[in-house]
């Protein structure tokens, strides 16, 4: 790994641990959440403790990113307006993240969609480009149902991230296998660090604290939490909830209010 993608890295990661809260969002489901309010998650995700985040290009050009977070812009999208929201498409360039001043990129990649061929082949190009440019590449490698009924199957999962690993991601973030003893199937089997998603806000807090605590103990690099947190009333405590089991390897009980 070059120089600068190691510096880069150490800015998307904080005390050997990742805790990426993704605002990105906006593009696929609207500015649902306190994403109404760009600037309030922002400071939310720094004050309660996150390490870095995602957004798209555009939102750069409006907010003041905080020189504690490490910045990943996202390369690629659709929405749920869309006739096939699972093909996503490259809707800017690595020369561009780099111009912008971001730490790092992040891709969406669709295991079992009907286009994961196009998408298999923007990896390849965008991770080709992340070298060159020595950015960091966070590839989201989910796997679709059309392959697997129960996607939650962790060998699966960590087929989907060999995928990414092999085609030159540095992080791969994948969804939850379901228990800890899963989580470390696919981190033993990938060449690179994982994190998990948090998927969609869940119905209840303690079942989303519950999914940090399990991918930390095993054995992930850290958590990637988008709708689980800026859909809580109370992002700033989420926040703080979540840093807590990253950083601190807290066991938090159910109960709380948030």
């Amino acid at each position: 790994m070059s120089t600068g993608k190691k510096f880069r890295l150490g800015r998307l990661i904080k005390n050997g641990k990742m805790f990426c809260i993704p605002l990105d969002h906006g593009v696929t489901h609207g500015p649902i959440g306190h994403l109404n309010d760009i600037d309030f998650a922002i400071k939310a995700v720094l004050d309660g403790g996150g390490s870095s985040i995602v957004l798209h290009k555009g939102i750069t050009k409006s907010v003041q990113i905080p020189k504690d977070l490490g910045l990943i812009i996202h390369i690629s999208a659709s929405t749920i307006l869309s006739t096939d929201y699972n093909r996503k498409t490259i809707v800017t360039s690595v020369e561009e993240v780099l111009a912008l001043g971001a730490d790092g990129v992040s891709i969406h990649i669709n295991i079992g969609s009907k286009y994961e061929h196009e998408m298999l082949r923007d990896l390849g190009i965008i991770a080709k480009e992340c070298d060159r440019f020595s950015l960091p590449l966070m590839a989201m490698t989910y796997v679709r149902p059309t392959i697997d009924g129960e996607i939650k199957n962790p060998a699966i999962i960590a087929h989907a991230a060999r995928v990414a690993s092999e085609l030159g991601a540095d992080i791969v973030k994948v969804s939850y296998p379901g228990n800890s003893e899963a989580v470390n199937q696919v981190v033993s089997s990938c060449t690179q660090p994982i994190v998990i998603a948090g998927g969609e806000c869940t119905p209840s807090i303690e079942e989303a604290l519950k999914i940090a605590e399990q991918s930390m103990k095993g054995g992930a690099l850290g958590i990637s939490f988008g709708r689980n947190v800026f859909q809580r009333q109370n992002m700033l405590q989420m926040v703080k909830s979540l840093s807590s089991i990253v950083y601190d390897g807290l066991t938090l009980t159910a109960g709380s209010s948030y």
